[in-house]
């Protein structure tokens, strides 16, 4: 029994942490309190349904809990008296419902707290951050790579990022639909590092977490139906999701190791959401070249070559150019190495990657060293791989990764090693 509690334990907070979060943040309207007292329901979950059993509802059962929790943590504040006259005639605190919203509201609590959290009062990194951990349910270091930053300094900033919503009182509102244009930015990239954290994980054992790649994309459908005429970008981030999800399944062997794109079984891929995903790349890039098209353009030149002999790197390269241009990083960068490397040979993207190590920003970020590594090997330079290929391995934290690392490693020590 304890294991089937377990089990739905796991369950209910992989695909529900950030509805359960969000509901709650609707109901008390304080942030802390109900990402508090949602953890102390998972917890008391995991207490409770060894003995008792799975509840028949498990999901309701966590919301109700938590919800008592919450009421319990608001008596204990100082401030209670104030907030209970606040919400003691409340139905949806009392009774755990929704209130009756009209046309104007965003119809997903997920969604309408996305916005909410990218209030522009906060800085555009503490907005994202604070949305990630909130409603993505993702872990500090988890949301630290993702700003390629160190962890303690990505702590820094939640915490400064909820002092100043409680210092500042900043209300946890649902923004008008005029008002969501000056929101978008964060909120699209808060569902593409939903996505991005889905598609690769960070670390365990799962290289890829389905359930964050499905719901970044049940997001991303949502926000466009919400905006008419869907924005351009908010079109082109659906289609790059689309595209990179139809991947995924020919992104592990069966035992679990990884494939490196060029040698993926394509008949895995998923033709159905590529045909959809295609046709928005195309409407994307006619409303303008903006970051996320030109992604989703670089994504469909990989998913329409039949093998990956027929990529069109040149064209790849010539995107990376736009790119680099309209929304310049690292990471963009390094991936505009990798695809010179495939046009113009190892050494020519080698003197880039290592123009780009010379920084220093990417020095944390395993897939640096990866690439500089895989360079190097196909050089011939194996002593000078190995060093790159030890420094990849211990900055990766994905077990499927690290695998595919010792391999590569073990492939260009020396015998006895």
């Amino acid at each position: 029994m304890i294991t089937n509690a377990n089990a739905a334990i796991d369950a209910v907070y992989r695909s529900d942490w950030g509805r359960i979060v969000a509901a709650l943040i609707r109901l008390v309207g304080d942030f802390d309190v109900a990402e508090e007292a949602a953890q102390e329901a998972f917890a008391a979950a995991a207490s409770q349904w060894g003995e008792t059993g799975v509840p028949d509802n498990p999901r309701a059962w966590i919301i109700r809990t938590a919800r008592h929790k919450a009421i319990d943590r608001l008596r204990r504040q100082t401030r209670f008296a104030e907030k209970l006259q606040a919400y003691a005639f409340s139905s949806s605190v009392l009774g755990l419902r929704a209130p009756d919203g009209d046309a104007s509201d965003i119809p997903d609590d997920r969604l309408r707290l996305i916005f909410t959290c990218c209030h522009p009062a906060l800085a555009p990194e503490a907005q994202i951050a604070l949305t990630l951990r909130t409603l993505g349910g993702l872990e500090t270091d988890e949301i630290a790579r993702a700003f390629l930053v160190p962890e303690a300094t990505m702590a820094q900033r939640l915490v400064r990022a909820k002092r100043k919503i409680r210092d500042a009182g900043i209300p946890y509102v649902v923004p008008d639909l005029a008002d969501m244009p000056g929101r978008l930015d964060a909120v699209l990239t808060v569902i593409y590092l939903i996505f991005n954290e889905g598609y690769a994980a960070t670390r365990g054992e799962a290289f890829v977490r389905t359930h964050l790649c499905d719901e970044a994309i049940r997001l991303g459908r949502l926000l466009r139906t919400l905006l008419a005429p869907p924005p351009a970008e908010a079109t082109a981030l659906l289609a790059l999701m689309l595209l990179h999800g139809a991947r995924r399944a020919a992104r592990l062997d069966d035992a679990g190791d990884l494939v490196l794109l060029e040698n993926q079984d394509r008949l895995r891929w998923d033709r159905r959401q590529i045909a959809e995903a295609l046709p928005l790349v195309e409407e994307a890039l006619r409303g303008g070249a903006g970051a996320f098209a030109l992604q989703a353009a670089i994504a469909a030149v990989h998913c329409r070559a039949a093998r990956a002999e027929d990529t069109d790197w040149p064209q790849i390269v010539r995107l990376y150019d736009v790119l680099e241009r309209v929304r310049p990083s690292p990471v963009v960068s390094l991936n505009r190495a990798v695809a010179v490397a495939m046009t113009a040979g190892p050494r020519p993207a080698l003197a880039l990657v290592d123009a780009l190590a010379a920084t220093g920003d990417l020095d944390a970020y395993h897939l640096l060293h990866a690439v500089r590594a895989d360079l190097l090997r196909r050089m011939g330079s194996f002593e000078e791989a190995a060093r790159s290929y030890a420094r990849a391995l211990a900055l990766a934290g994905q077990d499927s990764e690290r695998r595919f690392l010792q391999k590569r490693l073990r492939e260009v020590q020396p015998p006895g090693a």
